[in-house]
């Protein structure tokens, strides 16, 4: 039975890194523990320094949580999953806290943070038939049926975005998340076609996790990505830009300028993360991914080294806002014109000879994909 928490403890690899409270106010207060100020990191360097003091969360754009802590919440389809998980417990999703939403998440998330009390439902069950899960997921998503809603929520409560996707681990041990299609899809073979845009991505120099194409008698296959925030058996800290930023993903908030300053202030101006950021700004801009939100830029902290940006994800044709990009570059969100590009170039610490060919070499390939690509709209 779920109850409404008020706070949570939050832990990193079995360390304890601090406590989360909710206030009167209905916004979250966190303070450190003693213990992870001695031997821990900024989980979040701009809102949660690693400092001794109570850090007070804004009531907006996370319900009163810190970003950080957001981004281990499901949004779109887990978000569904949980609400209807609550209203089957017989509690009304508007009244429920952030913080037991953080519960309900447990071990479960996505990074390496972990919440007690844990409420989770998780279980190891081996998902076997996926096109079974891809029914079952495509009732729930239609509203026809919630019969199969324990075993989906539990294969894919955590995650984020649109499309009904669940975690799957392979025979190896490894990790996935598989992505099926939707009845509100515009693009029929959803996963056919990330996989080849990803696959382009690839071959622009890209640095993308790992990817299959799973197969399928209902379409041309799931789209699988190995979760790079897990290192065999060991969970990576991750947080998106989103997060860091403390702002709205649902918004277009966010410029191209100020990912590249982001990517350079944590990295400490590592030259290869500048240039793969640069590299996936021209890419979504050649290939029409619009859905180029703030939740969909990431950070992963490795302990001997710091920050790095993570590996892209969720590359692929996008038309939720016709010409217009969640991320702008300089302020213009359609169609920057080359000098935008190199002014974005010079900013990450790329020539312009190199900036150039990059650029030309993207638009090449984009335009072969959209070419070849499945039955775009």
């Amino acid at each position: 039975m779920i109850r409404n928490i008020e706070r949570v403890s939050v832990y990193y690899h079995g360390k304890h890194v601090g406590t989360l409270q909710q206030t009167a106010e209905k916004v979250c207060a966190f303070q450190y523990s003693s213990e992870w100020l001695l031997h821990g990191f900024s989980i979040s360097p701009f809102s949660l320094p690693l400092e001794p003091r109570v850090f007070l969360a804004s009531a907006e754009p996370f319900q009163g949580l810190f970003g950080v802590f957001d981004d281990s919440l499901p949004d779109g389809w887990g978000r569904m999953l949980m609400d209807r998980m609550l209203r089957k417990n017989g509690l009304t999703p508007s009244s429920v806290s952030p913080l037991t939403r953080l519960s309900i998440i447990g071990a479960t998330g996505k990074g390496a943070l972990e919440y007690i009390p844990d409420q989770s439902s998780n279980n190891e069950e081996s998902i076997q038939d996926m096109d079974n899960l891809c029914r079952a997921c495509q009732d729930i998503y239609d509203a026809r049926s919630d019969a199969s809603l324990d075993q989906i929520y539990q294969a894919g409560g955590s995650s984020g975005g649109a499309r009904p996707k669940v975690y799957w681990k392979a025979k190896d041990g490894t990790e996935w998340l598989v992505k099926f299609p939707c009845s509100s899809d515009s693009i029929r073979e959803s996963g056919e076609t990330e996989y080849r845009y990803m696959r382009c991505a690839e071959k622009c120099g890209i640095r993308i996790p790992e990817i299959n194409l799973l197969d399928s008698s209902l379409c041309s296959g799931y789209f699988a990505s190995k979760r790079f925030d897990r290192n065999g058996n060991e969970k990576v800290h991750m947080i998106s830009a989103a997060g860091l930023l403390e702002c709205s993903f649902r918004l277009p908030c966010l410029d191209y300028e100020g990912l590249i300053r982001l990517t350079g202030i944590l990295t400490h101006q590592n030259a290869e993360d500048l240039e793969q950021i640069y590299r996936v700004m021209c890419f979504n801009f050649a290939v029409h991914n619009t859905d180029d939100h703030a939740r969909n830029f990431s950070f992963l902290y490795k302990e001997d080294t710091g920050w790095e940006l993570a590996p892209a994800y969720d590359l692929t044709y996008a038309n939720a806002y016709g010409e217009e990009h969640m991320t702008a570059l300089f302020g213009e969100g359609a169609h920057p014109d080359d000098k935008a590009y190199l002014k974005a170039a010079k900013l990450a610490g790329i020539n312009k000879t190199q900036a150039v060919s990059i650029l030309n070499d993207i638009k090449d390939k984009g335009q072969e994909l959209k070419i070849n690509s499945v039955r775009l709209p």
